[in-house]
């Protein structure tokens, strides 16, 4: 770092840490600040909650960096299974609890449409090569329960392979729960209205077209049968040893924190003591010297 006149290297140090602070900080403001650009019309949150929301948020992605800790050091296995309509939310909230994880030990299982080779196969086969090792997370954005909806509502499953799907998944999930798999499981539920607005906002926003299908769109003709599709399910895979929980997400910003409070609840971590870390003293070599880089290997500075 050059120095600065009237700037001591402690003091400079100090604004270097302070704006790699704000930087983190930046990038959830420029989240919130494209939402409540893309919900104009709608009455904004009041300003004591939004100092709620990035105070709390920050607060409890600091208990998931705990979890993260605590599932490395007892080799827990946990899966977090996302669900709900089209734009509910489950990207946003996935987005929240990975954000400060480390994606060795955390991370998302966002499978796309089964190609040729994988509709021949056992059904849950595809998603198995998934699951978590031990000391890992992994969290499913949407997961094998596209077959209870999607398949469901748009005839991509016949009658008797949906009925087979209600037969084996509560065993599927017991034997994973028996083998040491931690299972936790949210439908993220929203209104007609707000589905409609969060996918006319995207329409009107060239930022976020790509995330509306042709599918996206024809699920929203059909929310009729996607209601009873998701009630279906909710009754027949509904388990002891992997209940569903719902979280009402038509407040993005409540369904986030609401959600990550309730799943915290839900791991059985503790603190976990880590080891002081010290930084090494610098070695300096007398007969070694630094190389000039080519100009034109430089990125330009525009900034």
């Amino acid at each position: 770092m050059s120095h600065t006149p009237g700037y001591d290297r402690g003091m400079l140090d100090k604004i270097r840490m302070r704006e790699e602070i704000l930087d983190d900080l930046d990038e959830e403001i420029e989240l919130e600040l494209d939402d409540a650009r893309l919900g104009s019309g709608r009455a904004c949150d009041p300003l004591d909650f939004r100092q709620t929301y990035f105070r709390d948020l920050l607060r409890l992605q600091g208990e998931l960096v705990k979890v993260q800790d605590w599932v490395k050091e007892t080799g827990h296995r946990l899966v977090v299974i996302c669900e709900g309509r089209d734009a509910a939310g489950k990207g946003g909230v996935i987005k929240r609890i990975t954000q400060r994880l480390n994606p060795r030990i955390c991370r998302v299982a966002a499978l796309p449409a089964p190609n040729d080779r994988e509709r021949t196969q056992w059904y849950f086969q595809r998603y198995v090569s998934h699951l978590p090792a031990a000391g890992e997370i992994v969290l499913f954005d949407r997961s094998w329960y596209n077959r209870a909806g999607v398949e469901r509502v748009m005839n991509f499953c016949t009658d008797a392979e949906y009925e087979e799907f209600f037969r084996s998944v509560p065993e599927f999930e017991r034997m994973l729960v028996r083998s040491g798999i931690q299972i936790v499981k949210y439908w993220f539920s929203i209104s007609d209205d707000e589905q409609e607005l969060r996918f006319r906002a995207r329409m009107e926003d060239p930022l976020k077209q790509w995330k509306l299908s042709p599918m996206d769109l024809e699920s929203r003709r059909r929310w009729e049968a996607y209601t009873l599709a998701k009630e279906i399910m909710l009754e027949r895979s509904n388990i002891p040893e992997a209940p569903w929980w719902i979280v009402p997400a038509v407040n993005k910003k409540k369904a986030r924190l609401n959600c990550i409070s309730h799943l915290l609840s839900q791991i059985p971590y503790q603190d976990v003591e880590r080891p002081e870390v010290t930084l090494p003293e610098r070695v300096f070599s007398p007969d070694y010297i630094r190389q000039p880089v080519p100009d034109d290997m430089i990125v330009p500075e525009l900034y």
